[in-house]
């Protein structure tokens, strides 16, 4: 079962799709005369007995749209195999926005399942009146219908013929009770890995169209550099070349093969002068800079139910993340088309909806003339150059009508313009009482914002394109995302239970480098402070590390799973400090609503050298209702292997003038020999709804790893990354 779009499926011969409306996710479509337009996700089922899911979340790598076929299988009581899954296509997806913040199955479960539900609905009421059977009678069974405990002859397929049925949503249709699940909670195949694995066309880099042509963008060396002089001749004149593009300080060259395209772009580069601003905080000075630089003071959190202890013993630490690229393993890509007046963009971003909202805005487009289609690259883990290289795709091919033109970005281009995650500067005061309890917390954070994503038109001035053509749109003022999701302060609240508690952010409003989400946002950086500090705070009060965290601890969930922890990593049989064997523990509920992790590592350290070897990891993860519990041990796994990366090597580094770290040798990754080997036990609670856990694991890593370094060595590492040198000049 191809794909196929709403006007498609109603001239079909025979079909039915459920529609519903998500709130604030309206959209305005041209349909039949007899259809309704009004939808956020469908599920079309046609004569032939497939099923076509519609996602409204682009699949990232991370599983989502197989976890979302089991829940519509499990409600349409079908078969998993009937099943088919189709992108998002801003032509006839439903809009839910961003794939982000670790929601996708806790947003967009709910709404397929009670789809799914409300089509079974209508199907059985239909199937009652044709066999003059009551529907507390009937069952189905893969689509067919069971009466009494016998074949009826007759299946969903069968109602169908001949007509076009649209299925409004229906929030009483019944669901199918969690006790008799047959498909939700089992460890399905992945129904997009076959492809990828017998190399048939899955990624936006596979696409090849008709008539297609390469473009490559020459970007500046450096953010605020300006273009002075500018020889284009000689490009112009090689093979292949079909035009050589300049609008203000964007430079491109399009051409009918890649391998031109990129000839003439390193061409161009010899014969371009630029200024150079030379106005960067030097990264191994960045948090001296973060906290001088103009900042806006916003309160978290705060609390006050005791009143100050003159016993209290005050322990203060500073702790602090660097500038940190995405680092996606293929470079950025995009495919535009524009033609008979309508611009479609093949884009891996995030957001095909908000994509298409600010590429409508950057080159005023009506947004019906603007379609945006989703297609699977290397993972963005948040807002990478996808979204760029859709914008610059989409301003070449407006030069040449009629011709796809595919921008593929180099390596360079990725790490030097890639939106970064923000560096971060947290000082947190702790008071402890005579028996070892915290009674006062006091955490303030320094940050550049976590979001830039061009997703609108007020916001689209984020483009690079948009800020280096000929007239510029305008950048807006640093945003602030509220709590409890937050930007640099999410995770900043603790989970744990003190008596007097103030959580402040600094959100630093001028930005020298390009920031943007990254994935988990302040939670990486946050719960890596909040986790080593409450190591810190128990070896001052002499208490084991995880004993200490429960007596801080007000929820049973928590308290369970590090239980739980405690006895499958062996905790109770590490050995003694000191001894080069690390043992650590990190621990969060992400969001402070999300899933719950846990994690112990065990490592090695060595005071020679100053190396970290990893060795063994123990996670435990409670996500409540755990659709597919392959899924959700990947996406934990994943979490730990670029935890792990982020926390012993990644950092961006730069002069005062641009992005020195701009290559695999100057921005070193994790190795498939430096993995450790990693078991993730799952604590399902059927009885609670289903969360993401994408960026679950991030914080807990980190903090788990510094811990076990401590453990191992007595060395407190608190700036990250946790390197070798750093490792020699800390203090033991």
């Amino acid at each position: 079962m191809m794909p196929v779009n709403r006007r498609e499926f109603l001239q079909s011969a025979g079909a039915i799709a459920v529609y519903f409306t998500l709130p604030g996710c309206e959209q305005e479509i041209s349909v039949p005369a007899e259809g309704s337009a009004a939808f956020a996700n469908r599920i079309l089922i046609d004569t032939a007995g497939n099923v076509q899911l519609n996602l409204g979340k682009v699949e990232l790598g991370q599983g989502i749209g197989t976890a979302l076929a089991q829940i519509a299988a499990e409600e349409l009581c079908v078969d998993f195999g009937r099943v088919r899954l189709a992108g998002v296509d801003t032509d006839y997806s439903p809009d839910e926005s961003y794939t982000f913040s670790t929601i996708s199955i806790q947003q967009s479960g709910p709404r397929v399942r009670q789809a799914a539900a409300a089509g079974r609905k209508f199907l059985t009421e239909r199937a009652s009146l044709a066999l003059g059977i009551s529907v507390a009678d009937l069952k189905v069974v893969d689509g067919n219908f069971v009466a009494n405990g016998k074949p009826a002859n007759l299946g969903y397929w069968q109602l169908l013929a001949g007509e076009h049925i649209e299925v409004s949503m229906d929030d009483e249709a019944p669901l199918v009770p969690v006790a008799k699940y047959r498909v939700v909670g089992e460890s399905l195949q992945r129904l997009d890995i076959p492809a990828k694995v017998f190399g048939e066309e899955s990624f936006l880099q596979d696409m090849r169209l008709p008539g297609m042509l390469h473009a490559r963008v020459v970007r500046p060396p450096a953010e605020r550099a300006r273009l002075m002089d500018y020889h284009p001749g000689s490009a112009e004149k090689m093979p292949g070349v079909v035009k050589v593009v300049r609008d203000g300080d964007f430079v491109a060259v399009i051409a009918e093969r890649e391998g031109q395209a990129r000839e003439a772009a390193n061409t161009i580069r010899k014969s371009i002068d630029w200024s150079l601003a030379g106005d960067l905080p030097e990264s191994d000075h960045v948090h001296d800079w973060l906290k001088t630089a103009p900042n806006r003071v916003e309160p978290v959190a705060s609390r006050q139910s005791a009143a100050a202890n003159p016993e209290i013993n005050r322990v203060s630490a500073t702790y602090r993340r660097p500038y940190q690229a995405h680092a996606s393993i293929s470079p950025s890509a995009a495919i535009a088309l524009y033609e008979n007046e309508k611009l479609t963009i093949w884009s891996h971003a995030q957001g095909m909806y908000p994509l298409r909202t600010a590429i409508a805005h950057t080159f005023g487009l009506p947004l019906e003339q603007v379609r945006c289609v989703h297609k699977e690259a290397a993972g963005c883990y948040g807002h990478n150059g996808a979204d760029d290289a859709a914008c610059d795709a989409a301003a070449l091919a407006m030069q040449m009508p009629g011709r796809p033109i595919r921008v593929q970005w180099e390596r360079a281009d990725e790490f030097a313009w890639e939106p970064y995650g923000s560096a971060m500067q947290i000082e947190v005061t702790a008071g402890l009482d005579p028996a070892g309890r915290i009674r006062d917390w006091n955490y303030d954070l320094w940050s550049c914002p976590h979001t830039s994503r061009p997703r609108s038109a007020e916001n689209a001035g984020h483009f690079i394109y948009a800020q280096h053509r000929n007239d510029p749109l305008d950048i807006p003022a640093a945003a602030s995302i509220p709590q409890p999701n937050g930007g640099s302060d999410r995770n900043a609240v603790p989970l744990y239970s003190f008596d007097n508690l103030n959580v402040t952010k600094h959100l630093v409003t001028q930005v020298p480098l390009r920031v943007s989400s990254l994935r988990g946002l302040g939670a990486y950086a946050n719960v890596f402070a909040i986790e080593s500090f409450m190591d810190e705070l128990a070896q001052i009060a002499g208490q084991d590390p995880i004993g200490f965290r429960k007596q801080h601890l007000d929820d049973p969930r928590a308290i369970a799973l590090l239980d739980r922890l405690a006895e499958a990593s062996g905790w109770a049989d590490r050995p003694e400090p000191g001894s080069g064997e690390g043992w650590g523990v990190g621990f969060a509920r992400f969001k402070n609503l999300s899933s719950y992790v846990g994690i112990v590592f065990q490592l090695s350290t060595d005071n020679q050298t100053g190396n970290i070897k990893l060795k063994r990891v123990t996670a435990i993860c409670d996500a409540g209702l755990v659709v597919n519990p392959d899924g959700v041990c990947a996406q934990i796994e994943g979490g730990i292997v670029q935890s792990a990366s982020w926390t012993l090597k990644e950092q961006v580094r730069f002069s005062d003038t641009r992005i020195e770290s701009r290559d695999w040798a100057r921005y070193p990754i994790l190795r498939f020999n430096e993995v450790p080997d990693i078991e993730v036990i799952l604590m399902p609670h059927n009885n609670e709804k289903s969360v993401g856990v994408g960026e679950a694991a991030q914080g807990p890593t980190a903090a788990a790893i510094a811990n076990a370094v401590f453990f191992a060595s007595g060395r407190r590492l608190r700036n990250l990354p946790l390197t070798p040198e750093r490792f020699l000049n800390s203090a033991a």
